[in-house]
């Protein structure tokens, strides 16, 4: 069976190319991709028809499931084309924590919700989950919020992600592979590891957690939309003999490396009285920093920081709703963006942000800088829109964020149809998705070429069985969490940490 051709008409196309310093914004713009984008461009008829003779049997029309479609059928669609968001950072094990342990600091939400909540969910062993768990659900409960998490991302344009896969949910690497390949989004799963100051049931010797990678990295290693890469937790919490020994295993394979870094003050704080450095001195002191470095957060940042993440082109991910709600900070982005360091925005997990809206994130990080700033010109629309796609795309390596052929199919139409983002013209297109929308208005989704979701509807995963066993789990957590037994002691420390 030959897989369709798709095609979308749409009333505006942003390509995210660029014109004597302008992204480009193409009236009546059309894409036509598989896998790979076939065609971009302004449609006219002719074009049409040609597309129609050449790939008529094969063509999918977006919003469209007329068989043997004629030129009459390439019906524009009231919205605009850009390319998928690309995510730097998140979690997929935190959906079902989405308003737990609300107006806290991170430590204590960690403390009061992630760690009791992977923790209780893990079984015996490695792979294993709570057989009681497993008898209410009828499946594995990492697979239950994973899955979820897969939905939340598409349900905002999301079709590039990395996930930060820490504690517990190191051992179910499985289960987060098969949630990814069965929802059709592009993945980079950061395995974690943890050698100090954590939960001593589950550090690593350097020897545990490179077998641990390379384990999955030769079970997983053949798959094209799922990606293994080292995530160690934090610099707190891994020792120089492990980072190193992860470094390498990543620079030997040509991937990125994955972790948070000074994310939270007073445990950022702490680090440099117990060590004497910053955690980003301590990073670069072992050379683990360079532009394959990927790091979450990076909230507390000194000037030497600036000059070392600067000369050494490690690269930073904001996360500006996590950090807000949880009170951690915020990074100096415009300095940071002045350095020449490479920044993208995304959201971090659902239970620290409570959802994935790549907008939402986006916009805040913008609107605030300019307060902070007090210049209302810095990180316009298009530089916005630029930082959760063609950036973060650039700094996982992957061939998409800007739509060209030969690019990964991966794209989205933005509904123009909703009142919050009416009127749109042509030069406020981009301002308009970037200042007025809710995040909610992604009508059509296709990643690598498929379709994931088509008129606000899934299309490859069931979505009403998702919410129903996420509710379950949920509800099951929410009744036993004090009654069964707790797998995590305390989780993160701050102040008070010791070298376990």
């Amino acid at each position: 069976m030959v897989d369709p051709v798709i095609f979308a008409r749409a009333r505006y196309l942003i390509p995210m190319t660029e014109t004597d310093g302008k992204l480009d914004r193409i009236e009546d713009g059309y894409i036509l991709t598989s896998s790979q984008i076939i065609e971009v461009g302004k449609y006219s008829e002719d074009k049409g028809r040609a597309i129609i003779q050449k790939h008529g049997n094969h063509l999918h029309i977006l919003g469209n499931e007329t068989q043997n479609p004629s030129i009459l059928d390439l019906k524009q669609i009231n919205g605009a084309i850009i390319p998928g968001f690309v995510k730097g950072h998140g979690h997929d094990h935190e959906s079902v924590l989405i308003g737990v342990a609300r107006d806290v600091p991170l430590t204590t939400w960690l403390d009061e919700a992630v760690n009791i909540f992977t923790g209780l969910l893990h079984g015996d062993k490695e792979g294993s989950a709570n057989p009681y768990f497993l008898q209410l659900l009828g499946k594995s409960p990492y697979f239950v919020a994973y899955r979820k998490a897969r939905l939340d991302d598409v349900s905002f344009g999301i079709t590039t992600a990395v996930t930060h896969h820490c504690n517990y949910n190191k051992y179910h690497v499985k289960e987060l592979v098969e949630a990814n390949e069965e929802a059709g989004t592009r993945l980079f799963i950061g395995v974690g590891s943890q050698d100090r100051n954590y939960d001593s049931r589950i550090l690593d010797s350097v020897e545990e957690a490179i077998e641990r990678l390379n384990r999955y990295e030769k079970e997983f290693g053949h798959l094209t939309r799922t990606i293994i890469i080292p995530g160690p937790d934090q610099l707190f919490s891994n020792g120089p003999e492990l980072l190193i020994a992860l470094k390498k295993w990543a620079t030997d394979r040509n991937k990125i490396i994955h972790i948070h870094s000074s994310e939270e003050p007073a445990t950022t704080a702490w680090f440099v009285e117990k060590y004497g450095m910053t955690p980003i001195q301590y990073a670069d002191s072992i050379g683990f920093l360079d532009n394959k470095t990927l790091l979450a957060h990076q909230v507390n940042t000194t000037k030497e920081d600036l000059e070392i993440l600067s000369s050494t082109g490690a690269m930073v991910v904001h996360n500006s709703l996590a950090n807000t709600i949880l009170g951690s900070g915020m990074p100096p982005i415009v300095e940071m963006l002045q350095k020449g360091i490479p920044v993208c925005f995304s959201t971090d997990g659902s239970g620290s942000a409570d959802n994935q809206n790549m907008i939402a994130a986006a916009r805040l990080a913008s609107q605030y800088q300019k307060a902070y700033h007090k210049n209302a010109t810095l990180l316009n629309s298009e530089e916005v829109l630029k930082r959760v796609t063609i950036h973060p795309a650039n700094m996982l390596r992957v061939n998409a964020g800007i739509l060209e052929n030969g690019r990964n199919g991966d794209f989205i139409v933005f509904d123009l149809n909703k009142p919050q983002v009416i009127p749109t013209r042509t030069e406020t297109v981009i301002e308009n998705m970037i200042w007025a929308s809710t995040g909610g208005e992604i009508k059509h989704v296709i990643a690598d070429g498929k379709v994931l979701v088509e008129n606000y509807k899934f299309k490859v995963v069931d979505f009403e069985e998702i919410l129903l066993d996420i509710q379950k789990l949920a509800l099951i957590f929410e009744k036993h969490k004090t009654s069964l037994k707790i797998r995590s002691e305390t989780g993160v420390r701050s102040q008070d940490s010791s070298d376990s």
